[in-house]
Parts: structure tokens; sequence; C-alpha cells
């Protein structure tokens, strides 16, 4: 770049222009995302000097050496005292590339998240597994921040969180909060899952339930009588039993459809949609929330009714994906064409706003 832009600059804009991320990558300009949209500024193309030398201010000599050996790695990093990005450095095509996302520095109440009122009775639950699922980027991290925040708020507890990295700074309150980073505190979520139960916690965040090893540990620490928030890349929440089930041998699953129906309180699958009434992102949820009829259908592996099970469970809560996508249309927050986009059952969605017109 002929007058080479440095990485305070970039942040400072990022912050300025509410950009949930910035992307920095040879032969294109920098990059924000802003309400779901890729905008590029106007400023010539990246050069390999430009992303090593930005790479370069902000990447410790940890994460540098990670970095060279392995092709990449992720951190947190904090831009003076405005805001905190997840940054993930890595090579491709021999250069340096960078993404930043922020992370937001006010967290926000369940009700401005979009989850009913209901949920927040889970998170005063003395034991159980709460699952937070959806696709990278779907707020996931965002709606775990706000309810250990609540926690930490109201509940007298011992908090521990085990993150890659660790997003959301927490400070102890009413409960004491631990907050682990993998790689930097700990090997991996399973040893650190292991070690927690060891340390006398209450609630235990596990940032990823990324491995068998992992996810197993999850399950025995929510059967052990702890609260446990974790996540999942999936969508859905009979899909997301499902995951787990086949992550183990099949001469084990039918135990963890026994554990998980015990054990499982809720999942909260999680998508984001840019608004069409102002600027942002709003998120659409569906909701389970464990009833005896819907820990017999995990445990008889018919995962398959949960859905008309969610259907009746409104006033627990619960709510299908589909219907809340039909209600943030109806509302103006979303636009046909993106509820269809992510809609389960797009055609069924159809029948009924054509039903609700001929009304």
């Amino acid at each position: 770049m002929s007058a080479a832009i440095n990485m305070h600059e970039l942040l400072q804009l990022v912050v300025d222009e509410g950009a949930s991320d910035l992307h920095l990558t040879v032969a294109s300009p920098p990059i924000l995302r802003i309400s779901g949209s890729m905008v590029p500024l106007d400023s010539p193309s990246l050069e390999p000097d430009d992303t090593e030398r930005l790479m370069l201010e902000v990447t410790d000599d940890e994460h540098k050496k990670r970095l060279e050996d392995v092709g990449g790695s992720d951190f947190g990093f904090s831009f003076e005292d405005q805001a905190r990005f997840r940054v993930s450095v890595f090579k491709q095509k021999g250069h340096y590339g960078i993404v930043m996302r922020q992370i937001p520095s006010k967290l926000m109440t369940l009700d401005q998240i979009g989850l009913p009122p209901q949920v927040r009775d889970l998170l005063f639950r003395p034991r159980g597994l709460i699952l937070v699922t959806g696709p990278t980027g779907s707020g996931k991290t965002t709606t775990l921040a706000s309810m250990i925040n609540i926690i930490n708020s109201e509940r007298d507890s011992h908090i521990i969180t085990v993150e890659d990295p660790v997003e959301y700074y927490h400070e102890h309150n009413k409960s004491l909060i631990t907050q682990r980073e993998v790689g930097v505190d700990v090997k991996s979520f399973s040893l650190a899952l292991r070690a927690a139960l060891r340390q006398d916690p209450d609630v235990i965040l596990v940032g990823e339930m990324r491995d068998l090893e992992t996810m197993s540990a999850a399950i025995t620490a929510a059967e052990t009588g702890h609260l446990v928030f974790a996540t999942l890349h999936t969508t859905g929440a009979a899909r997301t039993v499902d995951r787990i089930v086949d992550a183990f041998p099949t001469d084990q699953q039918e135990q963890v459809r026994v554990q998980l129906s015990a054990t499982l309180v809720a999942v909260i699958s999680q998508v984001l949609l840019p608004r069409q009434d102002k600027p942002g992102r709003v998120a659409g949820f569906e909701i389970m929330i464990a009833t005896d009829s819907i820990r017999s259908l995990i445990r008889e592996g018919k995962t398959y009714r949960i859905t008309s099970d969610i259907q009746t469970g409104g006033r627990l809560g619960m709510m299908t994906l589909d219907a809340n996508l039909l209600s943030l249309y109806e509302e103006g927050a979303i636009s046909l064409e993106d509820m269809i986009r992510i809609a389960d059952n797009p055609s069924a969605l159809m029948e009924k706003l054509e039903s609700g017109k001929s009304r």
C-alpha cells in the first residue's frame, strides 16, 4: 500500500463503524463486515509486507511461533479500553492473513438478545446441561456470556469457564469466576474439564465440545451435580442430540442417550440474520426445554419427534426456528428472502403465510 495503514487506524474504524469483523488478506483492501455484509475499504489492496506488518502489531511471540509451526493461531486482543477482539492469524498461499472479530463490550440482557423469560429460570437450576448451538458467527458466545453474567450477578456460586480464547472478561461479583484459556492456562478442553471437577465448581462453561473426550467430560460434570453450559456447531435440538450420540462408539450410544435424557436441561439453537428495519442483525432461535416427554424421546432414540413437542411447548418458552422466523418477518425485522433461506421447512412456512393472508 502506498500510505501504510496501521492496525490502530483499522481497529478504530471497526469500533467507529460498529463492524463485527475485520478481514486482512493479500491482494484485497481491508474489508469490514457490517450488519452481515462485507464492505471493502476505499484503499489500495494489501501487499504481503502489509499483512505481515499488521500481523506483527497484534501477535505476541508465543502465537507467532504457533503460526509458523502449525500455520495459524487464535487469541484474544484488547484495543486500548475501547474494544476486545478475537483474532485468527493464519497462512494462505504462503502469505499472512488476519481476521479480527469484535467482541461487544456491553453484555446484552436475554430480552435484548431475543430469548423468552423462561430461559432465565434455567440459569438457576442446580445441575444439568444447557447447550447453545449454531453455526460459526451466530452469536453463541454473546448469548453464553450474557447468561454467565446473570449467574455472576445473582447467584452465590463458583463459575469456571474454559474458552479458546477467553473473549468476554467477567469480574467477580456475587459469584467467584475463574476463566481458563486453552493453550495458555491449560492444554485442552477435556483436561480443563477434568481439573475443574476438583476445583469446587457450581457452574462450568465449556467454550466448545469439539471432541468425544470433551463431550463425555461435560456430560459427566452435569451428571455429578454441576450446571454445565457448552456449545456445538449444530442447528436444531434434534440434530444436536443426534450429533452428540453419533460421536460415541456404537456400543456406548444407548448409555449416552440415557445420560443425556437425564442431564439435558435445554438446547438453544441460534442463527444471525441481517435486519431490514434498521442497521444491525437479529437472532433467530429454536428453543427446546427438556420435558419428561422429550427425555423419553431422547432415551428411546426418537429424536425425529422432538420438533412436534417443541411446537406444543410454547407456554414453557419453547419455539421452533420456523415459528420464530415467521414472527420476526411479521414484525418487519427480517426479509421474506432471509426467512425462507434460513427456515427448516420453507414450503410449510410459505403455506402458513399464504393461509394467514387468505383469512
